[in-house]
This record gives C-alpha cells, structure tokens and sequence, in this order.
C-alpha cells in the first residue's frame, strides 16, 4: 500500500508515543519480541509526523506529554477522517476512574495503567489489533456485497427490461399475425364453400390441409397470446372459490368430457387468493392434458384433490428413484413490474391425478419449456405451450408446480398456492 494508507504486516504495527525513552525502550522490546513492527515517537509532534508518513493499526499513547497530553491528541485524531477509525489505548500511572472514564470520552478503546505488566500489555494489543482484522474484514467484505448487489441491480434491471420486450414482442406479434392468418382462413373457407364441387380430390385435400394448418396456427397464436397476458400486467388477488371455478371449467370441457368418456372427482375446494381467470385457466389446461393424453383401452379416471400444508422452502421437480421429489428450487417471488407475493406460513397443495399414458422420468422439467411437445401433432393436438402457461400462472400467484408420473400408470400435477 502506499505511505498513508493501513500496513498490513503479519502481526500489526503500533505507534508507540511517550515522553519517557525508558517506557518507549520497555514497550519497543516486549512488542518486537512479540513479533510486531514498532515505531517509537517521543513527542506529538514526532508521532504526526510518523502517521502522515504510513497510518499505524494500533497507538499507545501516553496522557501526561508536555507539548499536548494524550488526550488533546486523540481527540485530533478522531477529528481527521484518514485517523479517527485508528484504535487508541491510553498508559498512565493515574489511575483515577474519571480519568479512565475521560479516556475512554475522548475516544481511547482500552487503557493501561503504569507500571506496565508485559503479559497485560500483550494481551490487550493482541485483542486490539484482532478487533482491527476482524473490522477491516467485515468492512471488505460490505465492500464486495455492495459491489455484488450492484451488479446484481444491474442485470435484475436488464432482465425485466429483456421480459417486458419480450412480452410486449409475443403479444404484438401474435395480435398482428391474427389478422392476416384470419384473411387466409375465409378465403380456404370460400374456397370449400363456393368451388369444393368443381375442383378434383387432390385439390380438395390441398383446401382441407390450409385449414387445418391455418386453425392449429390460430390455436399456437392464442396461446402464444395467452402466455405474454400472464406475465404482461401485475395481478390484483381476490377471493377465488375452487369449487365454483372449477363448475365453470368442467362445462367449458364439457364436449371433451363426454367424448371420452372421463370420470372426474374432486375433493371441496378451498377458497384461495388468486386471479380467477388465470386459475381457471390453470385447472382447464391440466385437465385437458388428461383427456388429451389417455390410454385409449383404460376408462379415464381423473381426481382434483387438495390439502392445506405448513409451507417448506423445498419445492421443485427433481427425480428420486423413478419419482418426483420437492427440492430446494422454489419459485415464490417475482420483482421488477410483477407483483411480490408476501410469504406465508402455509399454503393449499392441489393435486390432479389422471390414469393416462404417463410421462418419462426425463421429461419432467422440460414439459414446463414453452413449444415442447413430447409426441408429434399427428399423434396429439396441441402447441406445447399449455403446461408453460400453468408454470407461468402459478409462479405469478406465488407457488411452484411439478410433476410426478409412471409409464402407463398415470401422471399426477402438483401445484401450491400459498395460503392468505
């Protein structure tokens, strides 16, 4: 470091200042001897000059000098911002407790009381110069959380400002490509209307695949759509009864529920906290998921159960053996424009239960990614956004969801909403 800045020598330096080269020559020797580095002023005025050439870690200053007593010198030293933070301990033969008491008002952190005991004096420098260590550490390391958070700031702000774009891009988008993807579907629809008689089969194909191509685009812009609403403004939680939500999504799949045949049962619902449209949204996607992926030689069976549970900090998809266990990944805050849930001491745990084609052990995490899809769309209709979509919502609401399934046992959503 450079002269005026803190030495930083293995065992410390101390400024030893006394009037007296006798009591300099006994504390020089027992410090040296101790292992620290020790300079020697003999009056005040010596001892400035020495601290404005390198700052010392520990002053021993005598109180009775006769250019100015010690306790005129620390008080000049605690008035300078370079020298205030210096421990100082006082040595005196008086012994007096007002003028201990007037040391430690001026500033002194310990005091030794002449003559001077050698195991006293190093056990008293020795717990100094550690308090020094241990606050020049504590003030490093403020330093570097300061740093840290302040980066942290910075690409916290840039990844709300990269979502918001982002946000605002996918609903733009998706708003302006509706439009001409309308246009693009009445015309095919004409096209069947007014000339499906006058042209031959293979031009009839050609019609029937622009329309089927141009509905599944509708159906991947809506729920391109859908995904950038969640995220798009901050929710206003209100009281949302389950049981009634969940009436209304049941009629709303009520053609898919009868066609294939599905069996649903349901525990009562709790009321929860919560933006009822994106909830309901939430229990339609999952229960279309089970209707969607059945196993076509076993009656769907599909429960909507739920219990109220002490909230852990472990929640997330990771794989124990085959299952699905809850890990320490848990998404409960969201910052920035998005709203920060408070924490609460409990929560609602829903689980939907299906007896359907199962998921693999691998693919847990990714079916919550936007446009994945674990099948082709010959096979199973859908835009691979859905399950994104219920990420998205219970995060906005301040839980987490994760799966756990077999192979041709079935597949069980887990999510939590905490309790309000």
């Amino acid at each position: 470091m450079t002269s005026k800045s803190q030495n930083t020598s293995s065992q410390g330096y101390i400024l030893l200042v006394d009037d007296q080269p006798d009591n300099l020559r006994l504390l020089s020797t027992t410090l040296t001897e101790a292992g620290y580095r020790v300079k020697n002023a003999i009056s005040a005025q010596v001892a400035f000059m020495g601290i404005s050439a390198a700052l010392p870690e520990l002053i021993l200053l005598d109180i009775m000098m006769p250019d100015i007593n010690g306790y005129q010198f620390c008080q000049q030293l605690k008035d300078k911002d370079e020298t205030k933070e210096i421990p100082v301990i006082f040595l005196s033969a008086l012994n007096d407790e007002l003028d201990k008491l007037r040391a430690f008002e001026f500033g002194g952190v310990d005091y030794i009381t002449k003559p001077f005991h050698v195991k006293e004096v190093l056990a008293r420098v020795k717990n100094q110069l550690t308090l020094v260590r241990q606050k020049q550490k504590i003030t490093e390391q403020n330093l570097l959380l300061q740093q840290l958070n302040a980066q942290l700031m910075e690409v916290n702000k840039e990844l709300i400002r990269s979502n918001k774009d982002l946000e605002q891009f996918a609903y733009i988008a998706s708003h302006d490509l509706r439009s001409p993807l309308q246009t693009m579907k009445a015309f095919a629809q004409l096209l069947v209307q007014k000339y499906q008689d006058r042209l031959d089969t293979k031009a009839d194909r050609y019609i029937t695949r622009i329309l089927e191509a141009g509905n599944r685009m509708d159906r991947l812009i809506q729920d391109l759509l859908d995904y950038s609403r969640v995220g798009n403004k901050a929710i206003e939680l209100e009281p949302i009864n389950c049981d009634s939500l969940l009436e209304l999504v049941l009629a709303n799949l009520q053609a898919a529920i009868e066609s294939s045949s599905a069996i649903i049962i349901h525990d009562k619902l709790p009321t929860v906290m919560g933006k009822g449209t994106q909830l309901a949204q939430l229990f339609q996607n999952l229960i279309d998921n089970a209707i969607k992926f059945r196993r076509p030689d076993v009656p769907l069976q599909i429960k909507i159960s739920v219990q109220q549970r002490q909230k852990i900090s472990s929640l997330s998809a990771l794989t124990v053996g085959g299952k699905v266990s809850e890990s320490s990944n848990r998404s409960t805050q969201l910052v920035g424009e998005k709203v920060v849930i408070p924490q609460a001491e409990a929560e609602w745990l829903f689980a939907v239960s299906d007896n359907g084609i199962g998921i693999e052990t691998q693919y847990f995490e990714r079916i919550f990614q936007v446009f994945q899809r674990l099948f082709t769309i010959e096979e199973y209709p859908g835009t691979g956004m859905g399950l994104a979509i219920c990420k998205k919502i219970i995060e906005r609401h301040g839980g987490c969801i994760w799966v756990e399934s077999s192979l041709d046992v079935g597949t069980t959503f887990y999510f939590s909403i905490p309790l309000r």
